[in-house]
């Protein structure tokens, strides 16, 4: 992988550890948030390979619309959907409930 992935990668996992507990966020707002508005699917990269680091809670990065499409990367069928709702994140059909409620924007909180 080249250097500059990697350090996009670090940078993506700096703001996903920012998520606070119970809240979501997804793969674009924070590729956004970053300047890479257009980087939505290598923030999803980054969190697949975000595996062999526990500190990141991958879990709280969902699609735009709230639906859990990074769940097959984690070891588990609904691991993913259990740790949401260990922070009392409702999901439903592979979808968080309340989806606007529980996000969470880098850009609005971080800047």
């Amino acid at each position: 992988m080249k250097a500059e992935n990697l350090n996009f990668f670090e940078r993506v996992y700096e703001v996903a550890r920012l998520i606070p507990y119970g809240k979501v966020t997804s793969y674009g707002a924070i590729a956004k948030y970053l300047g890479a508005a257009r980087s939505a699917r290598m923030v999803g990269w980054a969190m697949n390979a975000s595996g062999l680091k526990e500190d990141v809670p991958a879990h709280r990065v969902v699609n735009r619309v709230g639906l859990l499409s990074g769940k097959h990367h984690f070891q588990g069928t609904n691991l993913m959907q259990q740790l949401l709702e260990s922070e009392g994140v409702e999901v439903e059909d592979n979808q968080v409930v309340d989806f606007e409620k529980r996000f969470w924007d880098p850009i609005k909180e971080l800047t």
